[in-house]
């Protein structure tokens, strides 16, 4: 077992490497709005226009990962809690490698593009009317938390790895609701915006 100073080394090492990480993957998520995409071949294409379901898939997942967590930290299961937080951290490592893949390969999907011509004619627009709207609250919110829930999570995790629990606690109480909004806005994106791809 490691003892403290060791701990709180690691911790600082730690905690600039969620910085960095958190920096290159706002980077990446800025960088995704170019209209310049990835070119891949038809048959890799194929595969990567199914990724919106897998993603939506993955947050639902998370979300049962999220809330079986906190069942189990209610009921002082900590090996459980641990476990389910740590499956919910990798799906959603995997649900951003997805996201990331599909971003940078694939044209933005417009809510009411019916023809998907990646343009919003007037008729496309009156056709899903104040319905766009209630799309666009919940994926800017879904998005500012995610932006902002991020590298708490992280941080969440480091706080678990280096035992400093009193620290972990006090941060999974601000991050778990955003965490748990976010897995569920995105499916809930996903299905608004489901007949437009």
């Amino acid at each position: 077992m490691l003892n403290q100073p060791v701990l709180t080394e690691r911790a600082k090492k730690l905690k600039v490497l969620v910085w960095i990480v958190s920096i290159v993957v706002l980077g990446l998520v800025a960088a995704m709005r170019s209209p310049y995409k990835i070119p891949v071949p038809w048959e890799v294409e194929l595969w990567i226009k199914k990724l919106p379901g897998v993603v939506a898939l993955i947050n639902t997942l998370v979300a049962a990962c999220l809330l079986s967590g906190l069942w189990c930290i209610l009921r002082k299961n900590y090996r459980a809690h641990q476990r389910f937080m740590t499956l919910a951290l990798i799906l959603s490592s995997a649900f951003l490698v997805c996201y990331v893949v599909y971003h940078f390969t694939m044209p933005e999907t417009k809510f009411g593009d019916i023809d998907q011509d990646g343009k919003l004619a007037p008729d496309e627009v009156a056709d899903v009317g104040s319905v766009r709207y209630v799309y666009l609250g919940i994926l800017i919110a879904h998005i500012v938390a995610a932006a902002v829930s991020f590298p708490m999570i992280l941080m969440t995790f480091v706080h678990s790895w280096t035992r400093d629990f009193e620290k972990h606690r006090k941060l999974a109480r601000k991050v778990f609701p955003l965490w748990l909004f976010v897995s569920v806005t995105g499916p809930v994106c996903y299905f608004m915006l489901k007949r437009y791809y």
